[in-house]
């Protein structure tokens, strides 16, 4: 007797939300990219984890928070292509539309820019809101980029957030910042505000090392996931090719054999509820053939 193969929960939710939005129900996810500290890889995540949801056929945005700075469109390979920002559209002076970006290589996938020239209290709680609430009407999730430190853009990207993917390095002062936007998270929201649910918290680790871990020079990912207390929703390996992809404008997820760009696709499965195997947390032993030629996956000296 043959048994019906199980239904793929990517296509099942991506469905729903199709069949809801064409009833006019809002479904949209909001995930903000948070961290305490400046440099930990958050724009570079968040290119990431939009393009790789996008590749699995979800309608997605992701908007830049850090408004003076405005890095993710060059990370995402557009800022050529900017006309109007974020601020333009909340005061009124653009529609969405106008302001959107959309991406040439990923169908799916669409930019809100910050901008450069206005300070970051440009942002209001009530114009933010309009924007999400738009944008929701029209996109399975939105993805949050935000700035770093606990200041007004920081507050704004995690404000709305349903979920929240808060990125850390494996050192100690990262792991501490992390934990302060964690107290936040379930304080000044909100969710929290309203008493509602709190917002699902996920667990990035970015720039790991199993063997700096071995040296006793990093922590290792049960050390940052005893302090945190959060579920892990992956590991991105130290890689020279996240350089490479942020200097090309290509999100990392868009790399052909790329130890990061890998590590992030598995989080986003991951993220969608997929049984995703761990990997590049152990010391990978060298083989034969790299012990002799010196060179990994990515051709690097290994």
């Amino acid at each position: 007797m043959a048994f019906p193969r199980p239904l793929d929960p990517c296509k099942i939710e991506e469905a729903c939300s199709k069949t809801f939005k064409r009833k006019g129900i809002i479904l949209a996810k909001i995930i903000v990219i948070t961290s305490g500290k400046g440099g930990v890889g958050k724009t570079t995540t968040s290119a990431a984890i939009s393009t790789g949801l996008a590749l699995k056929g979800f309608k997605t945005v992701v908007i830049d928070f850090d408004v003076g700075l405005r890095n993710l469109d060059i990370i995402m390979g557009c800022e050529r292509r900017v006309v109007y920002d974020f601020v333009n559209v909340i005061n009124g002076e653009a529609t969405l539309n106008q302001a959107l970006v959309k991406d040439k290589r990923v169908p799916d996938l669409s930019i809100l820019p910050a901008s450069q020239t206005r300070d970051k209290d440009a942002l209001d709680q009530e114009g933010v809101g309009k924007v999400l609430e738009e944008l929701s009407k029209t996109h399975d999730y939105i993805i949050c980029d935000s700035p770093a430190g606990i200041e007004t853009g920081a507050l704004m990207a995690m404000h709305f957030a349903d979920h929240a993917i808060i990125v850390t390095n494996p050192e100690i002062s990262s792991v501490r910042d992390s934990d302060r936007i964690l107290g936040i998270l379930a304080s000044k929201t909100k969710r929290a505000i309203e008493g509602k649910k709190l917002i699902t918290e996920h667990l990035l680790l970015t720039r790991y090392s199993p063997e700096r871990v071995e040296n006793g020079e990093m922590l290792s990912v049960e050390d940052v996931k005893e302090i945190l207390a959060i579920p892990l929703i992956g590991v991105i390996p130290e890689s020279t090719t996240v350089l490479k992809a942020s200097n090309t404008g290509t999100p990392i997820t868009l790399f052909d054999h790329s130890d990061a760009g890998d590590a992030y696709k598995d989080a986003v499965s991951r993220f969608l509820g997929e049984e995703t195997p761990m990997r590049f947390i152990q010391n990978e032993k060298k083989g034969l053939l790299r012990r002799i030629f010196g060179k990994n996956k990515e051709g690097q000296p290994a």
